[in-house]
C-alpha cells in the first residue's frame, strides 16, 4: 500500500501531469465506449488529483464524482480541479459513497491495483452502476508489462511494478465473478508520449510514480544519478510512445 497523504500528494501534478492532447485521446476512446445518451452520470474511482474529473464532465454532460481516499490528494482536486458539475468525496473502492445504481460508467485510471479488496471493489461498481453501463479499467497486468524507458536506471524497478498488478486473465475472472462482462484482450492506447529523454527525467526526478515508494535508497540514488547523467548527455532524444492498457468491462 502507498501513502498518498504522506508525500505523493505534493509531487503528484509535477510528476504526472497530463498533456492536453493525451486527455483529447482518452476522452475520445472513452466516448466510443460508453453508453451513447447524454448527459451521463460517470464516476472517477480513485480521481487523486482530479486528472480527469473535469475533463470527464465536458465530455459527458456530468454529473461526476471523483471517490478519493486521500484527503491530501481531495485537497488539491477541490482547489485545482474544481468544475460546477463534479462533486469529489470521500470513498474507497470497497464503500463507494453513491446509492444503487446510480452512473452510467466509471473509470479506474490506475487505482485498481491500489484496490485492498480488488474483488470487493467490483462488487461495489457493480453495485452502483445502472444496467448496461461501462467501466473503464486503465491498468497495468504483471503479464503483460510495458518496458518502460527509464526501467534501464533502476534494475529492481519492473519487478517491483509487476508485483503490484494482477495477471490478465486472473482481473478478468475477477471481473466475471462479480458480474461483470470483461472484453476478451485490452486495447492498447497511444495516448501519453514520454517525449524528450530531458523532459522524461524531469517529471520523472519527483519521483510521482507508486514505484520509487518500493525501491531501496541506494538504487534511487544511483538510478536518479544515472539517468540526470543521460539526459544531459543527449537532452533532446526522443523517446518511443508507451502504450497504455484499457479493459473494458461491462454491466449486463
Amino acid at each position: 500500500m502507498v501513502d498518498y497523504d504522506d508525500r505523493l500528494h505534493r509531487v503528484y501534478a509535477a510528476g504526472r501531469a497530463l498533456e492536453p492532447s493525451s486527455l483529447t485521446v482518452w476522452m475520445q476512446t472513452f466516448a466510443a465506449e460508453v453508453p451513447a445518451k447524454r448527459p451521463l452520470t460517470v464516476l472517477d474511482l480513485g480521481s487523486g488529483i482530479g486528472r480527469f474529473t473535469p475533463a470527464l464532465a465536458d465530455t459527458f454532460g456530468g454529473p461526476v464524482y471523483g471517490v478519493e481516499p486521500s484527503a491530501r490528494m481531495r485537497e488539491i482536486a477541490t482547489t485545482t480541479a474544481s468544475h460546477p458539475n463534479v462533486t469529489y468525496l470521500d470513498g474507497s473502492a470497497e464503500a463507494i459513497p453513491l446509492p444503487d445504481a446510480s452512473c452510467d460508467a466509471a473509470l479506474m485510471f490506475l487505482s485498481f491495483h491500489h484496490f485492498p479488496d480488488k474483488a470487493r471493489g467490483l462488487r461495489e461498481l457493480v453495485r452502483v452502476l445502472r444496467p448496461g453501463g461501462v467501466v473503464l479499467l486503465r491498468s497495468q497486468f504483471s503479464d503483460r508489462m510495458p518496458e518502460l524507458h527509464w526501467y534501464r536506471y533502476f534494475p529492481s524497478a519492473r519487478t517491483v511494478d509487476a508485483e503490484m498488478y494482477l495477471p490478465f486473465e486472473e482481473v478478468r475472472t475477477l471481473a466475471a465473478e462479480a458480474g461483470l462482462v470483461p472484453a476478451a484482450e485490452p486495447q492498447w492506447i497511444q495516448a501519453e508520449t514520454p517525449g524528450t529523454l530531458r523532459a522524461s527525467y524531469e517529471r520523472v526526478k519527483h519521483r510521482a510514480y507508486s514505484t520509487f515508494e518500493h525501491l531501496p535508497t541506494d538504487e534511487l540514488e544511483s538510478g536518479f544519478t544515472a539517468f540526470e547523467e543521460a539526459a544531459a548527455a543527449d537532452p533532446d532524444r526522443e523517446l518511443p510512445p508507451i502504450p497504455a492498457a484499457l479493459l473494458v468491462l461491462r454491466r449486463p
